[in-house]
């Protein structure tokens, strides 16, 4: 089974601010009952409390789905700051949990020492990489939904011009960058890419600022990748008129006038998937990475439906000669490289 992508921030989990919260003692709060003796344990521990990022909030409910179909009792655990994360990890450990899920860069040093400490004891992170022989590390081929959505920006415009506001010029965002430009050249190689970076995740003024510098530069297209910053970017298209895109959940539904596509990243798909494969006796140390062909990522309309109408700048057209790139990408017959290893 793949679970569906829920409405959800790629950008923003690597990137967002941290949960409030103080020296509290760790929490505990049970996701499923543990009701056998032989049942199957994991916990998930999240770097912020569930509510602060949707992204970390579908995470929690891929792993329930997998907890109700594969018979495991799954805790969550929700960090209070960053600086409990260590402290959850090994009460996790102490209390037998099987397995241990955790997710972000926001994880990385906990999830570092912990694991070479208890090398018996089985982890996973999802949305980084930690390279220790009992870490699966769990990414995603973000590269691939960018370029799907490069391509719809590239058969929309009708200025020839199509901007992008990243967070920050670091190898990390060329997923987001050359992704886009290459799906943009795919469709439209006479389209000219405009391509600004805010300098930070959140930073709405600038990220606004920067996008009202393209639109009057002729952008009629802007798509955010800034996180936090994406907000300023919505902004600036209500203001002015220019369409736009968010990032890892469903932005569409917040001004459906303007946003008018989405990047998603399946948080959900990407839990679900990695209790499947530790109850299935398939869960293996190393990285996995999820895209397209597992609906790891998508874009509105493309890949997955939207609560919101799909606006007249995107014609079905579009939509249609776009699935038909996306259906290339998963047979193998179009090769989207990651700029980052470049496979």
């Amino acid at each position: 089974m793949k679970i569906k992508l829920l409405a959800f921030l790629s950008l923003a989990v690597l990137l967002v601010l941290a949960a409030c919260g103080g020296n509290e003692e760790p929490e505990v709060e049970a996701s499923a009952e543990a009701d056998g003796g032989d049942e199957l344990r994991v916990a998930l521990i999240l770097p912020e409390r569930i509510g602060v990022n949707p992204f970390f909030q579908q995470m929690d409910e891929g792993a329930n789905v997998a907890a109700e179909e594969y018979g495991v009792s799954v805790n969550t655990i929700e960090s209070t700051d960053y600086a409990a994360i260590e402290d959850n990890l090994r009460v996790a450990i102490s209390e037998g949990y099987d397995l241990i899920i955790t997710s972000s860069f926001e994880s990385e040093d906990a999830l570092t020492k912990v694991a070479s400490e208890n090398p018996d004891q089985q982890f996973a992170i999802i949305d980084t990489v930690v390279d220790l022989p009992n870490v699966q590390s769990v990414t995603f081929k973000e590269h691939e939904a960018a370029y799907l959505l490069g391509a719809a920006a590239g058969l929309s415009t009708e200025t020839n011009k199509v901007g992008m506001i990243a967070a920050a010029d670091i190898p990390l965002l060329q997923k987001w960058t050359v992704g886009f430009e290459e799906g943009l050249k795919k469709t439209n190689p006479d389209a000219e890419f405009l391509l600004n970076y805010v300098g930070g995740f959140d930073d709405p003024a600038r990220a606004k600022e920067l996008a009202l510098l393209q639109a009057s530069n002729g952008a009629d297209f802007i798509a955010g990748a800034a996180a936090v910053g994406d907000l300023g970017v919505f902004e600036a298209a209500a203001e002015v008129g220019f369409y736009t895109s968010g990032q890892d959940i469903d932005r569409t539904v917040v001004n459906p006038d303007h946003v008018v596509l989405s990047q998603l990243k399946g948080t959900d798909a990407a839990a679900y998937e990695t209790i499947k494969s530790f109850v299935e006796g398939t869960f293996e140390p190393g990285v996995v990475a999820y895209g397209l062909e597992d609906e790891g990522v998508g874009v509105t309309y493309i890949t997955h439906e939207s609560e919101t109408p799909l606006h007249d700048f995107v014609s079905e057209d579009v939509i249609e000669e776009v699935k038909q790139i996306k259906d290339q990408i998963i047979a193998g017959e179009l090769v989207v490289e990651n700029p980052l290893s470049g496979e």
